[in-house]
């Protein structure tokens, strides 16, 4: 085992906890910083392994969390440490290198599945993407680095994620199961540990092919009463709207009578 003395290092590659804590004057997405409380108590118990406090292994979890942090938080490519912003790309199954920019703009989820059979992920937006997942999984979907095989500069790793299925995914019913992906991804860094490019290896179709698996949620029916009720609301504003296009058309007239 690697022993490095991680609390030397510099703030991308310390624990979750103090990165949050010691990023300030951030522009975040939502206004403020995240709350992993509820991921970070999930994820205590659940996990399978349990990195020595300064092993390649933690440093790495670090690197990789923190930087999930940014892809998913941070809105400004200035305010990114964890990776060399100008050189960053990030791919899937030797897909298309994605920069930062992009990874603003669309989230780390949707970049992450890429287009699949199941999902198609030019056709998501960042605002749909990121949430359903979040809805899907309401006890979090949870990360862990389960080995790491090389150092610098080229770190190569064996990943586990997983979440309890509890809530709907689109209109698809939740099972109550526990959803497990597991990849492996490339990570290469300079000197400082700052990420130059990050490649995923999974099967991407797994996820979503488990997302469905309930199959869809019943159809809820309108009772009848709201249907007449929006019925009738829609032929007032109907009424209305004639009303109006008469009066307008009358006062051109009118308009048109006097400036004559």
């Amino acid at each position: 085992m690697i022993f490095i003395d991680i609390s030397k290092l510099n703030l991308w590659v310390q624990d979750r906890e103090t990165f949050l804590q010691y990023s300030n004057n951030i522009d975040w997405r939502y206004g403020q910083k995240p709350d992993i409380t509820k991921s970070h108590q999930s994820l205590t118990p659940e996990r399978t392994k349990n990195h020595p406090e300064n092993s390649l292994e933690r440093l790495v979890q670090n690197l990789l969390l923190n930087f999930e942090i940014e892809a998913n938080f941070k809105t400004n490519p200035a305010q990114w440490l964890s990776v060399v912003q100008d050189k960053f790309r990030m791919s899937t199954n030797a897909g298309y290198g994605y920069t930062i920019t992009d990874l603003i703009n669309s989230g780390t989820y949707k970049l992450f599945i890429g287009n699949t059979k199941h999902y198609t992920a030019t056709e998501e937006k960042f605002v749909i993407s990121n949430p359903l997942l979040n809805l899907a999984f309401p006890d979090g979907f949870l990360w862990e680095v389960v080995e790491v095989y090389s150092s610098l500069p080229t770190i190569v790793v064996k990943w586990r994620q997983w979440g309890r299925f509890n809530g709907a995914y689109k209109d698809y019913a939740p099972t109550g199961e526990t959803i497990e992906i597991i990849g492996t991804s490339v990570i290469h860094v300079n000197e400082n540990f700052k990420i130059l490019a990050l490649e995923h290896y999974y099967d991407n179709n797994q996820l979503l092919e488990q997302l469905k698996s309930g199959g869809k949620l019943p159809k809820v029916e309108q009772p009848q009463q709201q249907v007449e009720g929006r019925n009738t609301t829609l032929s007032i504003l109907r009424i209305l709207w004639g009303w109006m296009k008469k009066l307008w058309s009358w006062g051109k007239l009118i308009k048109n009578f006097r400036f004559r």
